[in-house]
């Protein structure tokens, strides 16, 4: 299957790259994570196109039927225009909607400059890629820490194989060493790097941290990988994409995700 977005064609690039295995059936590619069930978006259902009026059950039905132990459900759909107003028929059938910008640069414009007590560094010690983890628990407090810390872990350990390959990095601001904002770049094709997880604990934003470290692992990329073209998704209505689009990203694509969470998993604070 020709995949149309660059969203979904770099997610899956590093997914494979990671250990995920892609299974293509013609109308839909079936991408599972073996050693992170819990991952989401490393289990789901990437389908070629919008379905038939009244398909979407049977969609549904054809998660349940690829991943019958998996509490979530998640599906993907290949494209590059927003498709918000088709797909009611999914959250009629109990999915919440997920429509994002996905932006490319090629180079990106210097943030502000930081205190000069706050570091911006690679992650490099188990002790600072626990921090990672922690941190992104915090951002989902409400959903026990056991649940969510395997998944994290599990989710370190694929990132680090990767910068163990020398094919990116994960930058980290830290205050006084807490880790409160990080972000990652990893190749993907040639000439082409994927941002991966931006994330900011909630005490310490709008302070310039999330352009800081998005920069700093966009330029590692641009200076070290020789990349040209840098990708990102964000939210089409969040503070994210006004930090990307000031750092210099432009809009190229919209990206269309379906989701249903089990309850233990709540919304992000």
């Amino acid at each position: 299957m020709d995949i149309r977005s660059l969203g979904f064609r770099t997610d899956l690039r590093l997914l494979q790259m990671t250990g995920s295995e892609i299974e293509d059936r013609g109308t839909h590619l079936v991408i599972r994570t073996p050693a992170n069930p819990t991952y989401f978006w490393g289990n789901f259902l990437l389908l070629k196109a919008l379905p038939v009026l009244g398909g979407e059950r049977e969609v549904v039905g054809a998660f349940h039927t690829e991943f019958p132990l998996a509490e979530h459900v998640s599906i993907g759909i290949d494209g590059t225009e927003d498709m918000t107003e088709a797909l009611h028929p999914f959250v009629e059938a109990g999915l919440e909607v997920d429509t994002a910008v996905v932006l490319t640069a090629a180079l990106l414009v210097e943030p502000a400059a930081l205190p000069a007590d706050i570091i911006v560094r690679p992650l490099e010690s188990d002790a600072d890629w626990e921090q990672r983890a922690r941190l992104s628990h915090r951002l989902y407090a409400q959903t026990s820490e056991a649940t969510f810390m395997e998944y994290a872990r599990r989710k370190n350990g694929q990132e680090r194989g990767l910068v163990a390959r020398g094919i990116g990095t994960r930058y980290g601001a830290f205050v006084d060493d807490e880790l409160v904002s990080t972000a990652a770049t990893f190749l993907t094709h040639a000439g082409v790097a994927r941002f991966q997880s931006v994330e900011t604990h909630v005490d310490h934003r709008r302070q310039g941290l999330a352009a800081a470290v998005v920069h700093a692992a966009g330029r590692h990329a641009v200076d070290q990988l020789r990349v040209q073209r840098l990708v990102i998704a964000a939210d089409h209505d969040g503070e994210a994409i006004r930090i990307y689009r000031r750092l210099g990203f432009t809009d190229v694509e919209r990206h269309t995700a379906l989701e249903r969470r089990p309850e233990a998993w709540q919304d992000e604070a």
